[in-house]
């Protein structure tokens, strides 16, 4: 799970199987305890949503604090670098996250 606020948002497609996709970035922001002391982090993810997922997400817009759950894969078999594939996105309203 990461909460942030959507930084960018691609435009819709669909795979070669119909399936809507939708790649993005969120950057996230807060307070962590790492050996006994607070620590501010932050950082920017890039995700894929597919299907409905990704249909919800396309009326977003950029700054819109988002709470996402999902699973780490590589980006491509040539490409390690990982990639967020969310699984279910919340909008959150009223929260700052710094960016």
């Amino acid at each position: 799970m990461l909460t942030g606020a959507l930084l960018e948002l691609a435009a819709l497609r669909y795979t070669p199987a119909g399936i809507p996709a939708l790649n993005f970035r969120i950057a996230h922001a807060s307070t962590q305890a790492e050996a006994g002391a607070k620590r501010q982090v932050s950082c920017e993810v890039a995700c894929v949503a597919l299907g409905p997922a990704a249909q919800l997400l396309s009326g977003a817009r950029p700054g819109d604090a988002l709470r996402i759950t999902g699973f780490l894969a590589a980006k491509s078999l040539k490409s390690r670098t990982p990639v967020l594939h969310v699984n279910a996105i919340e909008f959150l309203e009223g929260m700052d996250h710094g960016i």
